[in-house]
């Protein structure tokens, strides 16, 4: 079981207590906005929204632009998730330490929101985003209840994955494994204490689940393509007016 970090006084509760996690939501928000596998990619020189599975995250940007680049975009989708809520679960511990673990751990919970509402609907790209598998990474490791617990599941994702090569089922058994395991190993303050990070999980999941509807289709049929697997590019008139002509992606495929 895992403590909340509690402030020896409580005299900041001065500060409006919806004021900090709305703050810290819309700053949040923000920083998970930053499309950094959208970035990369117009760094070398192609919109990786117009190649493979036109997603913006990493995986799609390790098709188009190359596994060390996909691997760049990875780390930083994990740190725009892992960095504003870890902030959030440092600094409204000790301003309201006094209130109830439920008051503080539903105010930290409103701010991790932030970074996945804004990799699914960035600000930046006429809120057209990715499936924030990465950024919900960052965001659970910086939940301490379910840190070791996300270790495991960022493990068995691994597995999975190199196993099958599916991005989309190793997402799914690590969002899955995640769950379970939280309800097994923090059993004790599931339903007490850490009530609002329970929810959280719980609609965090769901929204893999949801964000993957169309992968579980094209598994079923048999279509869904391998990381890896070269697909078709698309035509030459679909490529950006402003990008070079003998720009091509390495890869293709779809997530």
């Amino acid at each position: 079981m895992t403590a909340i970090p509690l402030a020896a006084e409580s005299g900041h509760a001065a500060i409006p207590f919806a004021l900090v996690p709305a703050i810290g939501f819309i700053a949040a928000y923000l920083c998970g906005s930053i499309p950094f596998g959208w970035l990369i990619g117009k760094a070398r020189g192609v919109d990786i929204r117009l190649f493979g599975s036109k997603n913006i995250g990493a995986t799609n940007c390790g098709r188009v632009c190359g596994t060390p680049w996909g691997v760049l975009a990875f780390v930083l989708d994990v740190a725009k998730g892992f960095l504003p809520v870890l902030a959030a679960v440092t600094i409204v511990p000790r301003l309201y330490g006094g209130s109830s673990p439920h008051g503080v751990w539903l105010a930290c919970v409103i701010v991790a929101f932030g970074p996945i509402v804004g990799h699914v609907f960035p600000v930046w790209l006429k809120f057209k985003g990715g499936k924030a598998v990465a950024t919900s990474l960052g965001v659970v490791f910086a939940f301490p209840m379910v840190r070791w617990v996300g270790l495991a599941a960022f493990g068995l994702w691994i597995i999975v994955f190199l196993l099958t090569r599916y991005v989309s089922l190793a997402s799914t058994v690590g969002a899955l494994g995640l769950l379970a395991g939280y309800l097994v190993f923090e059993r004790d303050q599931t339903w007490g204490d850490h009530l609002p990070v329970t929810i959280f999980l719980l609609a965090l999941v769901s929204l893999v689940l949801l964000r993957h509807r169309s992968n579980y289709l094209r598994l079923i049929e048999g279509t869904e393509n391998r990381f890896g697997t070269p697909e078709r590019q698309p035509p030459a008139d679909q490529i950006e007016l402003d990008q070079e002509a003998s720009v091509r992606p390495p890869q293709a495929g779809r997530k």
